[in-house]
């Protein structure tokens, strides 16, 4: 494992400008994908711009891709009249 790609939790806490408990209880609770060593956590460098909102990760896409379906499918009319306009 190259040691560069990865940060630790109190590398990333303050990147976030948050504590590092702050950080420990999302990857708890699974909001941050983190490899577990020995005693401690690794972060993969690459999913830091996913953890600071500037990229969407997959499961983001399929959220808001449903959510549009949803909304065209419930108000389609109601947004074509509108865009008429």
């Amino acid at each position: 494992m190259d040691s560069s790609a990865y940060i630790s939790i109190p590398e990333l806490a303050k990147i976030l400008g948050v504590s590092r408990i702050a950080v420990y209880r999302k990857v708890k609770k699974g909001r941050i994908q983190a490899t577990k060593i020995g005693r401690s956590y690794a972060i993969d460098r690459r999913s830091v711009a996913n953890i600071l909102g500037d990229t969407l990760g997959d499961e983001d896409k399929r959220q808001i891709d449903a959510a549009v379906k949803r909304t065209v499918k419930e108000y389609g009319r109601t947004l074509k009249l509108l865009g008429a306009e």
